[in-house]
């Protein structure tokens, strides 16, 4: 390929490419290196998501781009984006049975539309038979007592498929590394087990391994005159699968990644009633509305897309998109925003925006943005192996040329450097990270914590604020009656059973957390006639021949009607609380005000005690109000200069690159759609398990309970599994540092090697079972 040398000065364009074969973290650095050193282009390169985001001036192809990757020993693609929301709209759920469309958009690591296929399933297969032919082959391996005549021949046959076809990916990783100069954990685990199934096959073939009634005992120092009799097939499978195993675990960690965006993108409304010239509806796919087009939104339908109200009242129900508890009424002139619920009464919407330009596509483009940025830490064990292996190889030549030099012994002086790489052969590396992981979330998954691998610990050591969303998280995310205030001689059930009567007739939010509060305290409800929705002031009906009015202080000023002082003031004082006064009368008289709220969750209040004993502090972020974001703020002890009310969707995602800039590491709780992009902004996301799938796939831990004290114990447990991550690692290079000089010196021989190679396996999966006894 010819690398661009003169760009044309102008825009910059951009594009994604789906990059395939990388393993680890000196893959991903490579490539966007290799990226990097082109003239006019910008990429990064995320491990994670498999993907490269490439900014490149003009002058510059993608096929150059491709080109580059691909050289490189990696496979790329360009990833098509176009409609996001049109192509979600039109996916196999929008149209009955007919197929989804040919030219899909794709999002995350693949397209939204069918099933996905399991990207674990090869791994898991090549695990899953690696381990059957393994079992036996170190079992009489390293229990002589098991041996048998030609029992070496049945190791042979059992091992050889392990070492050659379950091999196979680390096999080809590392011949693409040596062809670019470079070494990788894939190179030693590849030259490591080929090592000691190449000598098991010399041994075997030429040497005295294959003879009848061999036996294999243990020897701690290098035995000249046996060696040739000695196999190694038990460390050439063991390691084989052993990996094979950290493998698997860390593909499941990855398995979803990229449903964040699906999620997003599948609330938006599949389908749309759109107004003709002459009037008349016509169903059509959400994807062919226009600026301009007027579209009918019934009771419980979806806003199609961003628009302007023309015709009709009603309350819209943006709990999804806004984080908001109280729905929103809107009238004629006022703006609506797309994959909202009309929670009312007809709507009829003239477009302003559609396809990518809505609030929701923007959305969708910021948790994009975040999820295929930078990972600002790189996996621990990739980064040492970058110079641990090539150490090992020059040791292992090194004990070749000495012993050989001073012996003059061939075979001691190559046993002495295969004893060297077996037992640097990391096997315990690979196991370190993924059996503490599995141990860490399945002692997680019983306390209700979900963490999704083991990228997301590293920086819950450092999390220093928590940035708690209100609704759903704090609060219940479900408005619920409070208080009754009854007027002078009005008994209260009265008040509940008649206001409750007239709201069970609506389908407003609020009429309805009325209607439930009044039903559960005051038992049946009569029946009402003549019901009436008043459009954004309340309801009107006839109940026990009583002439019923409830709703806003104004619908009972517009009959004539004034609240008493005392009744006036409860209204005031629950309003400054932060909750919906909702006033009641009937026959012409005030009888009474109904308090209706987001009930803050009754654990909240400990649980940011618990936060802030982990030495966290909380911040409260909302799109309510401030007088009901600084209410619950007062209730769970979170200061006043630590809460960021009415804020947008797309301005919590800056409050926290705020939070970040101001030099802090950012945990943020969340469970709403509005949630997912700061979710995915934050150094450590941790997701309500009881709000969207948007929310928690974009979350690095789930919080499967609906309790914000899990908070505090996720952040307990991540930092737990992480200390006994770095920790097993510690002693997994310790092991192998500590024998490296004893293998150099003939003082083990390639057995005693796997046997140490082992017994660090050992350690590291003891230690991570400790992890069960957290709590």
């Amino acid at each position: 390929m010819t690398t661009p040398t003169d760009t044309t000065a102008g825009p910059l364009s951009e594009v994604e490419l789906a990059v395939g074969g990388m393993t680890c973290a000196s893959c991903s650095a490579r490539i966007e290196k290799k990226l990097n050193r082109l003239d006019g282009v910008t990429a990064t390169v995320n491990l994670a998501t498999e993907k490269a985001k490439v900014a490149y001036a003009p002058g510059v192809e993608v096929a150059d781009l491709v080109a580059m990757v691909q050289k490189l020993g990696y496979t790329a693609e360009p990833i098509i984006r176009e409609e996001p929301v049109e192509a979600a709209a039109n996916g196999p759920e929008g149209a009955g049975d007919e197929p989804p469309d040919e030219d899909r958009t794709e999002a995350g690591s693949g397209s939204w539309t069918g099933a996905e296929p399991d990207p674990t399933a090869p791994v898991r297969r090549r695990l899953v038979v690696c381990a059957l032919l393994s079992l036996p082959v170190v079992l009489l391996a390293m229990v002589p007592a098991l041996q048998f005549d030609n029992w070496q021949w049945l190791s042979l046959t059992l091992a050889a498929p392990v070492a050659v076809w379950g091999g196979l990916p680390f096999h080809r990783a590392a011949l693409t590394n040596a062809r670019h100069g470079a070494a990788t954990m894939d190179t030693l685990v590849s030259v490591g087990t080929l090592a000691a199934f190449g000598w098991s096959l010399w041994a075997l073939f030429l040497g005295d391994a294959g003879t009848i009634g061999m036996r294999h005992g243990f020897t701690f120092a290098v035995d000249r005159t046996d060696a040739a009799s000695t196999i190694y097939l038990e460390v050439a499978a063991g390691v084989v699968t052993l990996i094979l195993l950290g493998r698997y675990l860390e593909a499941r960690s990855k398995r979803r990644a990229g449903t964040a965006l699906r999620a997003l993108l599948e609330l938006g409304a599949k389908d749309v009633a759109v107004l003709d010239a002459s009037g008349a509806e016509v169903r059509l796919p959400v994807g062919r509305l226009r600026p301009g087009d007027r579209f009918v939104v019934r009771p419980g339908e979806k806003i199609a897309t961003d628009g302007t109200v023309v015709e009709g009242a009603s309350a819209v129900d943006a709990a999804l998109l806004t984080g908001e508890s109280v729905p929103v009424d809107v009238a004629v002139g006022d703006a609506v925003t797309g994959a909202t619920v009309n929670a009312g009464g007809r709507l009829v919407v003239e477009a302003t925006r559609v396809g990518a330009d809505t609030q929701l596509a923007r959305m969708a483009r910021l948790v994009e943005d975040a999820q295929t940025g930078k990972a600002e830490v790189q996996r621990l064990a990739d980064r040492i192996a970058g110079v641990f292996v090539p150490v090992v190889f020059v040791i292992a030549l090194g004990t070749f040329a000495g012993r050989l030099l001073a012996t003059g012994e061939v075979t001691a002086a190559f046993t002495s450097a295969v004893a060297v790489l077996i037992i640097a052969c990391p096997c315990s590396l690979g196991l370190a990270t993924p059996t503490a992981l599995m141990v860490g979330t399945g002692r997680g998954a019983q306390l209700g914590i979900l963490i999704k691998g083991p990228e997301v610990l590293e920086n819950t050591r450092r999390v220093d604020t928590v940035v708690l969303d209100k609704t759903g998280t704090v609060t219940t995310g479900r408005m619920t009656l409070q208080d009754s205030y009854a007027a002078e001689g009005v008994e209260e059930k009265t008040l509940l059973r008649l206001a409750g009567a007239v709201e069970h007739a609506s389908e407003h939010p609020v009429a309805r957390a009325v209607a439930k509060g009044a039903a559960d305290r005051a038992g049946t409800l009569p029946a009402v006639t003549r019901f009436a929705a008043l459009a954004g002031l309340g309801v009107r009906g006839v109940v026990d021949r009583h002439d019923v009015l409830v709703g806003r202080e104004r619908l009972l000023a517009e009959h004539g009607i004034a609240l008493p002082p005392a009744l006036a003031a409860a209204k005031t004082a629950a309003e400054a609380a932060g909750r919906t006064a909702v006033a009641v009368a009937w026959d012409g008289e005030a009888r009474g005000v109904i308090t209706v709220a987001d009930a803050v969750r009754p654990t909240s209040a400990q649980a940011v005690a618990e936060l802030r004993a982990l030495g966290l502090t909380p911040v409260l972020l909302t799109g309510d109000n401030r007088i009901v974001a600084d209410s619950v703020a007062r209730a769970v002890g979170i200061a006043e200069d630590a809460v960021y009310a009415e804020v947008l969707p797309q301005e919590k995602v800056d409050v926290v690159r705020r939070l970040q800039a101001e030099g802090r590491t950012v945990a943020m709780v969340g469970d709403g759609v509005n949630d997912a992009a700061a979710l995915a902004t934050a150094d450590l996301g941790l997701a309500m398990g009881t709000g969207t799938d948007a929310a928690i796939e974009a979350g690095d831990l789930t919080l499967v309970r609906a309790d914000l004290r899990v908070a505090a114990d996720a952040i307990r447990l991540s930092r737990r599994t992480l200390a006994t991550i770095k920790g097993n690692l510690f002693w997994a290079f310790g092991y192998n540092v500590a024998a490296l000089p004893l293998a150099a010196a003939g003082f083990l021989n390639p057995m005693i090697a796997g046997a140490a190679m082992a017994f660090s396996s050992v350690f590291v999966v003891t230690n991570s079972l400790r992890l069960r006894t957290f709590s």
